[in-house]
């Protein structure tokens, strides 16, 4: 059971997440964040040491939210090829993501890329890790005989995450779903060619 004072943070961490999500770490402002909550500067600088900390913060619980949403939406399927699948359609509508302004990664590494280090190393990792997930994934639908040796997983998987978190991205520019279904379909397809 959360405190009050753990309940009004997270409170704020809910809140302030698509706000940053939207306009960015820079572009975001405490007063955006204040006016959302309704709550005072006193109040939020009282669970937050600066607006630097609340963006960490915030960073932080976009990503381990994103990477919760993600692991359990692949744990519910139970083979190889339907945990890719599940991933895949986690990005089936790009206009209406889960957290409004579009995939928290790609939006956080674009912006942390030259201007913010130690959120460019955290988002690093992230990657990282969900590409050798993937990659785990199909290698065991490969043990599995899922799917052929032919495979390759690791050039599938970075194929994969980064036509997918492009197409977001180019979707959501041209406000129209449409181009990411065909992606899918064509990444699904590929995959399919190797089921045994």
């Amino acid at each position: 059971m959360l405190t009050k004072a753990e309940r009004t943070k997270q409170f704020i961490l809910e809140t302030a997440a698509p706000i940053f999500n939207q306009k960015g770490i820079s572009g975001a402002n405490i007063d955006d964040v204040l006016a959302a909550a309704k709550l005072t500067k006193g109040c939020l600088y009282g669970h937050f040491e600066s607006k630097e900390d609340l963006a960490l913060q915030v960073v932080d619980y976009m990503l381990n939210t994103n990477g919760e949403k993600m692991s359990l939406t692949i744990n519910q399927a139970k083979t190889a090829k339907a945990k890719v699948f599940a991933f895949l359609d986690f990005y089936k509508d790009p206009i209406n993501t889960y957290l409004k302004g579009g995939c928290p990664v790609f939006n956080i590494a674009v912006e942390s890329d030259d201007n913010f280090p130690a959120i460019k190393e955290k988002i690093g990792g992230i990657i990282r890790h969900g590409q050798e997930m993937f990659v785990n994934i199909l290698n065991q639908g490969i043990v599995n005989g899922e799917f052929s040796d032919k495979l390759d997983a690791p050039l599938y998987a970075f194929k994969a995450v980064a036509a997918v978190e492009g197409a977001v991205v180019m979707c959501r520019a041209m406000n129209t779903a449409k181009p990411m279904q065909g992606l899918l379909k064509s990444l699904k397809a590929e995959l399919e060619s190797y089921v045994i």
